[in-house]
């Protein structure tokens, strides 16, 4: 977590610092690291728990456990600056999470955006530099009983709530491209192109949390796109699961949504139409209509 106390001691000096690392000043005179705001990490193994690492000594509330982070440099995205203060402090490979969702704390004149990220690949923690005296893989029932950073204290059990696989939704394109009149019959492939380049948009962009009804500021759903007949064999960007059905699309969604509920995900499936969302629901999944999901890439407020 960041420093921002202005008792706190300064890290040793470093001749590769980056104009970012700097206090600001907030309005009663306290001192928050990282000028243009800070970020760190929350790294979730379904195995080994969440990833900590107890703090130098030097720094402020040092000796304390938090989790891999620092300030961000001009122009840095907060998940870009969260992965690079990972792997900087804490050897994290970022080909080895995926980001989930985020939590922001906005104190007006500085930002710190945790960065709740789920573990797909293994690997092993070791401390980068100065910053760490030690990185341990904590159960997340045992996280509380540490000496916490006053800022993770504060925060946790919140984060609590938000660890765990990303949500998936899963596409009925047929319908939802059927939803509007636009000319989709003219041409069903590239209609289906259209709707997966906004998909894939949306997805890294991140949705608001108050969108899906969870926890934290912004999720980063896995999105899959279920298509049929001609609107198959479409070019999709990178990201976004393309199921193509063999026949029937309704099936196809069944079964996706029954063995990602199978895999303990939360699922929510985006059709209009009434048999298919009678047979999701009853496999457990939450469903959205097809106007829902529009408004969202429309940008407006999906209720």
């Amino acid at each position: 977590m960041a420093r921002h106390d202005p008792a706190s001691a300064s890290p040793p000096p470093r001749t590769d610092r980056d104009p970012g690392d700097a206090w600001v000043l907030g309005p009663g005179g306290e001192r928050y690291w990282g000028r243009y705001g800070a970020a760190g990490v929350l790294v979730h193994d379904d195995a080994r728990g969440v990833l900590l690492q107890h703090r130098a000594l030097w720094s402020h509330h040092g000796g304390t456990w938090g989790i891999p982070g620092g300030a961000l440099h001009e122009g840095e995205s907060a998940i870009d600056g969260a992965m690079r203060e990972a792997l900087e402090e804490a050897t994290v490979p970022r080909r080895a999470v995926e980001p989930t969702c985020t939590l922001v704390v906005d104190r007006q004149v500085w930002r710190y955006t945790t960065v709740v990220a789920h573990a797909v690949h293994a690997f092993t923690p070791a401390p980068a530099d100065a910053e760490s005296l030690e990185l341990r893989w904590v159960p997340v029932q045992d996280v509380s009983q540490l000496a916490l950073h006053p800022a993770f204290r504060s925060a946790w059990s919140q984060l609590a709530g938000m660890i765990g696989p990303r949500p998936r939704v899963i596409v009925d394109a047929a319908n939802v491209i059927g939803s509007r009149p636009d000319g989709w019959w003219k041409d069903r492939r590239a209609a289906v192109e259209r709707l997966a380049d906004r998909l894939s948009s949306w997805s890294q962009d991140g949705v608001d949390a108050s969108a899906l009804g969870l926890p934290g500021d912004r999720w980063f759903p896995r999105l899959e796109m279920v298509t049929e007949g001609s609107g198959r064999g479409g070019s999709i960007p990178d990201g976004l699961v393309h199921t193509e059905a063999p026949r029937d699309g309704d099936a196809t969604i069944v079964a996706r949504a029954s063995m990602a509920i199978g895999a303990a995900e939360r699922v929510v499936v985006v059709t209009s139409d009434r048999a298919l969302r009678d047979r999701v629901a009853a496999c457990g999944a939450e469903v959205w209509s097809a106007g829902r999901l529009l408004r969202l890439l429309d940008g407006a407020d999906p209720s």
